[in-house]
């Protein structure tokens, strides 16, 4: 056999795995996959007393400033931070569902993985809807990014490749995730906001399987130069992605000083750290993939993923 047919013959049994993991994540799919509308009573008046998110993921936790708020106001504060949370992520969410579904443009349509990609999809319109009506329900604004994020995302969605789409998708999906997990068991949280997250984590599970799956393939072979600019665009992504998460517009509408509030959020090394828990095993796969280079660590130590 030569080395050729060796080769063939590996790719084989690799196509077949990929196959049969997929064809998992579509039976998983059937089973655990939630209808916002039945799991959440939308109509049901919210508990007064309930923080938005866990008070420790509050970008001013652990500061002075919190200390001396008063407790309506940390409660405010903590809405405000996850509406605009579960707004960036759906804005993320519709650029996610842009760079899949042009992935699978000219698909094989009998595929297993083109039928995971529009069951992905599927699951990132619901999700997108039940952060819209629960931040609505909250009655917080529906925040935007920065205009030059909102533009660039326009172009990026457009313009990346396999790699760089499917690693974007994996950076936006394992911030929230760990932070989800805590909101989910938190008993001062708003059962919206519990239940919304325990959906987002259990869905998003096989998501972050399919994308994990995805940069491997697209990584196979691929060029030194095309991997070190994959590692850096990806890198610039999620910092924007994380500088996005809670809008400077949060601190005024609950009734602070802007400018003190981001001093206070800029020298918080408690949130820094809860950041940098959050991404630990993120990093540890885009190392193992050849995507944690010297320029995109650089990167991630801007905002604290590292």
């Amino acid at each position: 056999m030569t080395v050729t047919d060796d080769r063939t013959a590996v790719e084989f049994r690799q196509s077949i795995a990929m196959d049969t993991e997929l064809e998992r994540l579509l039976e998983s799919a059937a089973v655990l996959s939630y209808d916002p509308d039945q799991e959440i009573d939308w109509d049901k008046p919210l508990d007064p007393h309930k923080y938005g998110l866990n008070p420790e993921w509050s970008t001013l936790y652990g500061t002075p400033l919190w200390d001396a708020m008063t407790e309506q106001q940390r409660i405010d504060l903590t809405r405000h931070e996850v509406g605009s949370i579960m707004s960036t992520g759906i804005w993320f969410e519709t650029m996610l569902q842009s760079m899949v579904l042009r992935s699978q443009y000219s698909a094989d349509y009998g595929d297993p993985e083109f039928r995971f990609a529009l069951t992905e999809i599927a699951d990132e319109c619901r999700h997108s809807l039940m952060f819209s009506k629960t931040c609505s329900k909250m009655g917080v604004p529906h925040y935007r990014p920065r205009r030059l994020f909102h533009e660039l995302a326009r172009v990026f969605r457009t313009t990346a490749n396999g790699e760089m789409s499917y690693a974007s998708i994996l950076v936006a999906e394992e911030v929230l995730d760990v932070m989800q997990r805590d909101w989910m068991r938190g008993e001062n949280v708003l059962e919206e906001v519990r239940t919304t997250s325990k959906i987002h984590v259990v869905e998003e599970a096989r998501h972050m399987k399919f994308a994990r799956m995805e940069i491997k393939e697209y990584l196979r072979g691929i060029s030194k130069p095309r991997r070190h600019l994959a590692a850096f665009t990806i890198s610039i992504v999620a910092a924007i992605i994380v500088d996005s998460l809670v809008n400077d517009d949060v601190y005024a509408n609950v009734g602070l000083d802007p400018e003190e509030a981001k001093a206070a959020v800029k020298a918080n090394t408690h949130h820094q750290n809860l950041m940098r828990m959050s991404c630990v095993h993120l990093m540890d796969f885009l190392s193992e993939v050849g995507l944690l280079t010297p320029a995109a660590m650089r990167m991630y130590r801007t905002v604290h993923m590292l």
